[in-house]
């Protein structure tokens, strides 16, 4: 019996699902997507995912998947390619309960990685603090965050820039510098 080859797109989301795999495991730190934001799309989306997507051709990737297309207070995941409507979708996002923390949904949206706001990060994962920058957000955005993210419930956040994501789980505690 012959073992299974791995298809190109196979190898991209296995890629993809392992950089965001360590973004999450290490806040704050950045990792290398093969191609960008479809990527995350298709490594986290399958048909039983609820998802709300802000661009028409991105709206046809997860359409692809099998996946319900729905607004921000029923979905799993939430797919950004702009900050205009990022307060308004995080202020509706599911945040789970303190019996159902992995009902909170993720965010995902463009930042400016390395400039812009900077932040200390503590939390699991994080030995001691980091600092980092994360620019490009609406004014208020990491306040707002702040009051979603009373661990266990919270809004998991990876921000994407190129090709480059960082990721804030809802454990990480995020302060203003």
């Amino acid at each position: 019996m012959a073992d299974p080859v791995a298809t190109p797109d196979d190898l991209r989301d296995n890629a993809a699902f392992e950089a965001l795999m360590w973004a999450m495991a290490r806040p704050g730190t950045l990792h290398d997507l093969p191609e960008g934001l479809t990527d995350l799309v298709l490594a986290l989306v399958d048909r039983e995912c609820r998802v709300l997507v802000d661009d028409p051709a991105l709206a046809q990737v997860v359409a692809a998947t099998g996946a319900a297309l729905v607004a921000a207070p029923a979905a799993d995941h939430a797919f950004l390619t702009r900050v205009d409507s990022a307060m308004a979708v995080l202020a509706a996002l599911p945040a789970g309960s303190p019996l159902y923390a992995d009902q909170g949904a993720t965010l995902v949206l463009p930042a400016l990685l390395g400039q812009g706001q900077r932040l200390r990060l503590t939390g699991p994962g994080i030995e001691g603090a980091i600092e980092t920058a994360v620019g490009g957000l609406p004014d208020g955005f990491i306040a707002l965050r702040a009051a979603r993210c009373r661990y266990p419930e919270g809004v998991e956040m990876v921000f994407v820039d190129g090709s480059r994501i960082m990721a804030l789980p809802r454990s990480t505690t995020v302060e203003g510098m």
